[in-house]
């Protein structure tokens, strides 16, 4: 019987594609140690992204893999995540109690931008991350209906300097709507309304939070520079419709992005197709491919293509937002993934530049 040799486990692993990071474990750095004792070996991976729903498939996979090698009779794989922060930039002070800052932005209203970051942040923290999200929609803020907070919500003040966010849905929230009731209009100019969104970032408790999920006002006004340039954020998401209007302000907030040396993590188009649901007949009513023709022209990834569905509306309108409704639905699982893979892209950008884990080799 010949031998197991580390080269020929790390060729195994490398026959095995992490969807999520498009690169196999090895190439990727992930494998942390890999024990051989034998016709046994012990593989340890860890991944930089949340991934609750998907290691423990993935550790099943290699595994198997593993198990058909030659010279081998078992084969184990334990899979843990480690989430880093974002590196820190000389111009712009971290803050504290966030590794990552998740900017969702679109360039005009109306193309399911809050809706999208409520589902991403719900999904990350069914991921097994530590979440937040910010309603940074200053003049119009909806997370708190988003996430079925109480009307006259109001958040405890920590020695009497910072907000204590609001949890719900295992994730932390505070909303220019928890301070300011249902029926008073924010009528601010451009100044005020960005000192308040920096006031709320900055003078928030946020508890060791892994992600915070920062839900844009629509456009490329004051608000959207102060956060890009007063805010470390690590990567922004980008949403629209595949309208032809709406790509043209899509491409205006990405560009935004560009300009002040924010990565952008990809596109998320939203009511792509309309599925009839008496007859199942498809319909592309707002056009089709515009998501996948914007990222493309940017070089950038089409990250999720969601339909036009009543669910989607009915579940964030009744407070709790689709990839926590109904987590085994068709539409959840499009979320979930879109979750991977923005941690993923966040967790391939911070470790630019950073050397390389060495790899613990024991070979009996």
């Amino acid at each position: 019987m010949s031998a197991v040799t580390r080269a020929a486990v790390e060729e195994t692993l490398s026959g095995l594609i992490d969807p999520n990071l498009n690169a196999d474990p090895v190439s990727a750095g992930c494998v942390r140690a890999i024990d051989i004792q034998g016709d046994r070996v012990a593989v340890q991976l860890e991944l930089g992204y949340p991934a609750d729903q998907f290691k423990a498939g993935w550790a099943q996979m290699l595994k198997m893999s593993l198990e058909q090698m030659p010279g081998l009779s078992s084969a184990e794989v334990s899979v843990t995540t480690d989430i880093k922060a974002a590196p820190s930039k000389a111009e712009v002070p971290t803050l504290a109690g966030v590794k990552n800052v998740i900017a969702v932005a679109s360039g005009k209203g109306g193309v399911g931008k809050s809706t999208t970051a409520a589902n991403l942040a719900l999904a990350l923290a069914r991921e097994g991350a530590r979440v937040g999200i910010l309603d940074g929609d200053i003049y119009g803020p909806s997370q708190g209906i988003m996430f079925g907070v109480p009307s006259g919500t109001k958040p405890v003040i920590r020695d009497e300097k910072y907000f204590v966010p609001i949890q719900a849905h295992g994730v932390s929230i505070m909303s220019m709507a928890f301070l300011a009731t249902d029926n008073t209009p924010m009528v601010w100019r451009g100044p005020m309304a960005s000192g308040a969104l920096l006031q709320m970032i900055t003078q928030t408790a946020w508890d060791n939070l892994d992600y915070l999920v920062v839900d844009m006002p629509p456009g490329t006004g004051d608000i959207q520079l102060t956060l890009a340039q007063k805010v470390p954020v690590a990567g922004a998401v980008i949403v629209t419709t595949p309208q032809d209007i709406a790509l043209l302000d899509a491409r205006k907030g990405i560009e935004m992005f560009r300009k002040v040396n924010i990565p952008i993590l990809g596109v998320v188009e939203n009511m792509a197709v309309h599925i009839c649901s008496n007859c199942g007949h498809a319909e592309h009513l707002f056009g089709e491919g515009g998501g996948e023709r914007l990222a493309e022209s940017y070089s950038a990834e089409l990250l999720a293509s969601l339909p036009l569905s009543m669910a989607i509306r009915l579940q964030c309108d009744g407070g709790k937002p689709t990839a926590g409704a109904d987590p085994e639905s068709q539409i959840a699982l499009v979320y979930q993934q879109l979750a991977r893979t923005v941690g993923a892209r966040l967790s391939v950008l911070n470790a630019q530049g950073s050397a390389m884990p060495n790899i613990e080799i024991s070979d009996d």
